[in-house]
C-alpha cells in the first residue's frame, strides 16, 4: 500500500517548487513472537520469546513483553541493559526520535537489539498498515509520535489476543509521561512508569538503584532553601549570544579547586579566535560540569577577580553547612593588583549537557539504615554525586560507575544513579578498567566485522603489491626504538651516493595499504584514533595482526613501506626530496643503546653501523639548524618502572634515561613531517590534514617570568626564539638543576597542539618546532592520523586513488575534532597509569625520605617535583582538625611564609612519601614536609 503526501516549497531563487512524499505501507511485517500464526513466524535476528516468564512483576504476573517510549529509552537505558530486562519491543518511532536527540544512547540500545540473549524485537510501525498513523490537523510532532506509540502498544494486545487466548500474553507499556501514561489507561492499553515496573520485580531490587533519578518539573524547590538561581531557557539564550549579552563555550573545572572553573570562550573573527572566562565560586558555577557547553555573562570590570591560588578539594560539606562554604570561598580571594584581574563571568544557563558515566567511589553515609549516599568521582574536575542504593555495604570499598541524572537548585550536588560495580579499589585489573572508562579509551576486543577485513594468513608481497612501488630491499635500512618494542613503524637509512652526496630514507610502515577507506576496520581505527600506551598492556588502535605482524619493520622480514627519501649534502642541507611507496628488508632491529653502542665503538665498521654514524652526524646539523630559527627544549619528568616478572608489581622506578639514538631518531621523524606536510598541501590546499601548536597567550608565562626572577635571571617571550635563547642562557653554577625546572615549567606554560584541516584555518605555524607547517606521518600504527596523511600523500604522488570523503573538508574538521579528544584522553589515561603504578611501588616502601624541588607555591600549600622518581605532588599546610598555622602568601615572588619559614619557587626541600591507607577507598600517595632547604 502506498500513501504519498504533496506540500509546496518555496526555493531559494524566490520560485515554488511541488514535493511528493511517498510512504510504503506494508501487511508482511512480522510482530517478533515466534509461532505467530498471523505473522507467518519468520522473523530475521533476534526475536521476542515465545514464553517470557522473567522477569516475575507483581504488577503484572501474566507474562508479558515491554514497549517503551522515547523517553525511557534516553533516560533509563542502564535499566534496559540489565540482564533482567528481556523481552523488549523497540518501535521504530522510538528509534528515530532517540537517533535524532542521543548518539550514544542510540548506539547503547542498538548494541542491545543486537544482543540474540537479551530479545530486543525492533518492530518496524511506521509501515505498517495497521499501526501508521497521519498527523492530524493542529497536533504537533511529539503528540503525533506519542499517539503513534499508543496505537502501536494497542495494536499488540489485540494480536497477541489472536495469536493464542490460551498464552494470556501481554504488551506492557513503559512511560514516565504522566498525560501519555493517562491516556494509555484510558484505551485499555496496560501502562506503567519505569519505576513502578522495576519496584515491582520483587526478584531483582537491585535493580532500583540503576533507575535514573528524574523528578518532575517543581518538585525540587517543595523543599529546602535555594542555592542556585534558575538557569535560562535555550530560546533565552540564543537570543542572549545573538545579541552578545551573553557568551558561549566550553566550561573547564579545575583540578585543584573545585570553587573554580574556566569558560573557553570561541569567538568568530580573527582577533578573538580564543578567549577565556574565569568563574568563581558555587553560584557562579551554577550547576555546570566539565565539559558541558555554557552560557555565561560577563560580570562587571569591578567584580573581576584573579585566578586563585589556593587548592581546595571538596571534603563533602553537609547540605546545610553552606556557612561553612561561603567560608571556604572567602579565601579564594587573593590581594591582587589590577593587572591580574581577569574576565570573570556566571553560568546563566545550559546550552548542552556532556554527562557521560563516570567510575568512582561511595562515601557511605554515616546515618544507619540510610539509602542516600555520595558518589566520588576519580576525577577531581567532576563533582560529587547523591545516588540512593540499597548496596552500600557491598560497594563501600569498591570502584563502581554512576550516571548524573540531574541537578535541583536547592541541591548542593546533582543525583544520579549505580550503573555498575566493577571491582575492589587496589586491584590492579579493576584500576586498569576504571582508568581506561574514565579517559573513554575505546578498549573492548575487535569486533569479527572489524577482524575480517584483515589479511588472510599466510601472508607475503605479491606481484599486485608490487604495483606503484619501488623496490629498496637492497638498502641497509635498519630501526631504532625503545626496547621491547612490537609497533616498530619506522626505519632508517644513510648511505653514500656516487656524486659525493648522502642518500637519506625514512621507512614508515604502509598501514594505508592494509585499512581501506569505509570499511570496519578503517571506521574503527578512525574511532579509537590513537594506541594507549599503558604501564603494563597497550590498548591498540589496529588489530595485533597489523600493528605487532603485517605492518612492524621487523629485521630480516619483507616489508610495504612508505618512503621519504633526501639527496642532502655532508651539511645537512636538502638538495632533492622524493616520496616513494616501497618494499624494504630491515637488517636490523636495535633499541636505542645497542644503536649509541654502535656509533661509539672504534671497533664496529659495518654498514649498519656506517649507516647509523652517518644519520647520527647530520642529525646535530639538523638540531642545532632548528634549535637557531627557535625551536623549543623542553622537559617533563619521565619514569619507568621495572616490574616483577611474576606479580607484575613496580620493584623500581627512575626517569628515563636519553641518549643521542634517541634524538637522532626524532630530527628525522620531524624531517620526514615536515617535508610531508609542504607536500600533501601543495596538492591539497584545502584538504590537508596538518598539525599545528598555538602560540600560548602572554599571562601563560607569568609564573615562569616571575620564577626565573626570583633567582635573578629573565626570560624574554615575545617569540620562541627568544624564549629558547633565554632558557639557554638560564644557568646557575650553584644550582644545576635550575635550568630542567625552568623548561619543565615552561613546558606548563604550552598551549596544546592540534590537528586541523587546512582548509578550515589559516594559521599552520607549530610554535614549539619554529615550523611554518607540519603533519604526523610517520606512526600510522598507532596514530589515524598518519593514516589520512599516507592517503593524501599517496594520492599525490599518483600511488593510489583519491575518494570522496578525503576531500570533504568538513569531515575532516570532525575527524580532527575526535583525534585531538582521543589523543588528550590517551595522555591522561597513561599518566593515570603512571600515577596507579607509583602508588604500587610506594606501598611496599612504607616512609620515603627524599630531595624534591618547589615546582608551585599556592596560598595554602606547595607543588613539589621529586627528580628521583620524576613524581609531582602537594604538601598542605593546613591539616583537619588541628591548628592553623599562619600564612603568608606572596605571589608576585612567588612565596609561603608559614610562621618563621619562608618557601620560595625552585627552593629545594626534602619531603616524607607514604601511601595513605587511613581510608583504603581513597588510597593516595601523601607528601610532608621533613625540612627546608636541604
Amino acid at each position: 500500500m502506498l500513501k504519498s503526501k504533496t506540500f509546496l516549497k518555496k526555493t531559494r531563487a524566490g520560485g515554488v517548487m511541488k514535493i511528493v512524499r511517498e510512504h510504503y505501507l506494508r501487511d508482511d511485517i512480522g510482530c517478533g513472537a515466534p509461532g505467530c500464526a498471523a505473522c507467518g513466524g519468520a522473523h530475521e535476528g533476534p526475536v521476542l520469546e515465545p514464553q517470557p516468564l522473567d522477569p516475575a512483576s507483581s504488577l503484572c504476573p501474566r507474562p508479558h513483553y515491554l514497549l517503551p517510549d522515547t523517553n525511557v529509552l534516553l533516560h533509563q537505558i542502564d535499566v534496559l541493559e540489565d540482564p533482567a530486562i528481556r523481552n523488549v519491543i523497540v518501535l521504530q518511532t522510538v528509534l528515530q526520535e532517540v537517533r535524532n536527540r542521543s548518539a550514544p544512547v542510540y548506539k547503547r540500545i542498538r548494541d542491545v537489539t543486537n544482543n540474540q540473549e537479551k530479545h530486543f524485537y525492533t518492530f518496524t510501525n511506521e509501515h505498517h498498515r495497521e499501526t501508521y498513523v497521519e498527523q492530524e490537523q493542529g497536533e504537533n510532532a511529539n503528540d503525533r509520535n506519542d499517539r503513534a506509540i499508543r496505537v502501536a502498544a494497542k495494536w499488540y494486545n489485540e494480536h497477541l489476543k489472536k495469536m493464542s487466548a490460551e498464552n494470556h500474553l501481554q504488551v506492557i507499556f513503559i512511560t514516565n509521561d504522566k498525560k501519555n501514561k493517562e491516556k494509555a489507561i484510558e484505551e485499555g492499553i496496560p501502562a506503567f512508569t519505569c519505576e513502578e515496573y522495576v519496584k515491582s520485580l520483587t526478584a531483582n531490587p537491585e535493580l532500583i538503584d540503576r533507575l535514573a533519578c528524574l523528578s518532575e518539573e517543581g518538585a525540587e524547590i517543595e523543599s529546602g532553601r535555594i542555592i542556585f538561581s534558575e538557569h535560562l531557557p535555550l530560546s533565552k539564550l540564543q537570543q542572549g549570544i545573538k545579541s552578545g549579552t551573553y557568551l558561549q563555550g566550553t566550561f573547564r573545572a579545575s583540578r585543584e579547586n573545585y570553587l573554580e572553573a574556566t569558560v573557553w570562550v570561541h569567538g568568530d573573527d580573527e582577533e578573538n579566535k580564543e578567549a577565556s572566562i574565569i568563574l568563581q565560586g558555587l553560584k557562579h558555577l551554577n550547576r555546570a560540569v566539565h565539559e558541558d557547553i555554557v552560557a555565561v555573562e560577563l560580570l562587571p570590570k569591578n567584580q573581576w577577580v584573579a585566578p586563585s591560588s589556593v587548592v581546595l578539594h571538596d571534603e563533602g560539606q553537609n547540605e546545610d553547612d553552606l556557612e561553612k562554604e561561603e567560608e571556604r570561598e572567602h579565601i579564594l580571594k587573593t590581594a591582587v593588583n589590577d593587572k591580574m584581574l581577569k574576565p570573570t563571568g556566571r553560568v546563566v544557563g545550559i546550552i548542552k549537557r556532556n554527562w557521560r558515566p563516570y567510575c568512582g567511589m561511595l562515601s557511605k553515609s554515616d546515618i544507619k539504615e540510610s539509602r542516600r549516599h555520595l558518589f566520588t568521582p576519580a576525577d577531581k574536575r567532576i563533582p560529587r554525586v547523591r545516588i540512593e542504593t540499597r548496596q552500600a555495604s557491598t560497594l563501600e570499598g569498591r570502584r563502581i560507575i554512576v550516571a548524573i541524572d540531574g541537578w535541583p537548585r536547592n541541591s548542593r550536588y546533582p543525583n544520579g544513579h549505580f550503573v555498575k560495580n566493577l571491582g575492589e579499589v587496589g586491584d590492579k585489573e579493576t584500576e586498569t578498567e576504571v582508568l581506561l572508562l574514565e579517559h573513554d579509551v575505546p578498549h573492548q576486543p575487535f569486533s569479527q566485522a572489524v577482524l575480517s577485513f584483515l589479511p588472510k594468513m599466510p601472508w607475503s608481497i605479491t606481484e599486485k603489491d608490487m604495483k606503484n612501488r619501488e623496490d629498496l630491499r637492497h638498502l641497509c635500512v635498519c630501526s631504532v626504538d625503545p626496547p621491547g618494542c612490537t609497533d616498530i613503524d619506522d626505519a632508517l637509512h644513510c648511505r653514500e651516493l656516487d656524486n659525493g652526496n648522502l642518500e637519506v630514507g625514512v621507512h614508515i610502515a604502509d598501514v594505508s595499504h592494509f585499512i581501506r577507506p569505509g570499511n570496519a576496520l578503517d571506521q574503527e581505527s578512525a574511532r579509537r584514533g590513537t594506541t594507549v600506551y599503558l604501564c603494563e598492556k597497550r590498548i591498540d588502535m589496529v588489530p595485533e595482526l597489523l600493528s605487532s605482524n603485517l605492518c612492524s619493520l621487523r629485521c630480516n622480514v619483507d616489508r610495504l613501506a612508505f618512503s621519504c627519501i633526501w639527496e642532502m649534502n655532508h651539511n645537512a642541507e636538502i638538495l632533492k626530496v622524493r616520496f616513494t611507496k616501497s618494499a624494504i628488508n630491515s637488517k636490523a632491529s636495535l633499541t636505542y643503546a645497542e644503536a649509541q653502542m654502535r656509533i661509539d665503538s672504534t671497533a664496529m665498521n659495518d654498514d649498519i653501523t656506517t649507516s647509523l654514524r652517518g644519520l647520527n652526524k647530520l642529525a646535530k646539523i639538523l638540531k642545532r639548524r632548528r634549535i637557531e630559527k627557535g625551536a623549543l627544549t623542553l622537559s617533563s619528568p619521565e619514569v619507568r618502572f621495572h616490574m616483577d616478572s611474576e606479580t607484575h608489581d613496580p620493584i623500581d622506578l627512575q626517569t628515563k634515561e636519553l641518549r643521542e639514538t634517541n634524538s637522532m631518531v626524532e630530527e628525522f621523524m620531524l624531517l620526514a613531517n615536515i617535508s610531508v606536510a609542504k607536500k600533501i598541501h601543495e596538492e591539497f590546499s584545502e584538504h590537508a590534514l596538518l598539525r599545528k601548536h598555538p602560540a600560548p597567550p602572554p599571562s601563560n608565562y607569568e609564573i615562569l617570568v616571575k620564577a626565573a626572577k626570583s633567582k635573578n635571571l629573565e626570560i624574554k617571550t615575545d617569540t620562541a626564539k627568544s624564549l629558547a635563547d633565554s632558557l639557554d642562557r638560564a644557568d646557575s653554577p650553584t644550582f644545576p638543576y635550575l635550568n630542567t625546572l625552568l623548561r619543565i615549567l615552561a613546558t606548563r606554560c604550552m598551549m596544546q597542539a592540534v590537528y586541523f584541516c587546512s582548509g578550515m584555518d589559516n594559521d599552520f605555524h607549530h610554535y614549539g618546532l619554529a615550523s611554518p607547517i607540519y603533519t604526523h606521518f610517520t606512526s600510522p600504527i598507532r596514530r589515524y592520523a598518519d593514516i589520512i596523511v599516507h592517503r593524501l600523500l599517496a594520492v599525490a604522488i599518483g600511488a593510489d586513488c583519491t575518494y570522496p570523503e578525503l576531500t570533504d573538508k568538513h569531515k575532516l574538521a570532525d575527524l580532527c575534532k575526535n583525534l585531538n579528544f582521543r589523543h588528550k584522553m590517551a595522555q591522561y589515561a597513561q599518566r593515570a597509569s603512571v600515577a596507579f603504578h607509583t602508588q604500587l611501588f610506594f606501598k611496599s616502601k612504607g616512609i620515603v625520605s627524599e630531595e624534591a624541588y618547589i615546582l608551585f607555591v599556592r596560598k595554602n600549600a606547595i607543588v613539589v617535583l621529586i627528580p628521583k622518581y620524576g613524581l609531582e605532588g602537594t604538601v598542605f599546610f593546613e591539616e583537619k582538625d588541628k591548628p592553623k598555622p599562619k600564612l603568608i602568601y606572596d605571589d608576585e615572588i612567588p612565596s609561603l611564609k608559614i610562621e618563621d619559614t619562608v618557601f620560595h619557587i625552585f627552593d629545594k626541600v626534602k619531603v616524607k612519601i607514604m601511601l595513605d591507607s587511613s581510608n583504603l577507598q581513597h588510597q593516595k600517595i601523601r607528601m610532608s614536609l621533613v625540612e627546608p632547604q636541604v
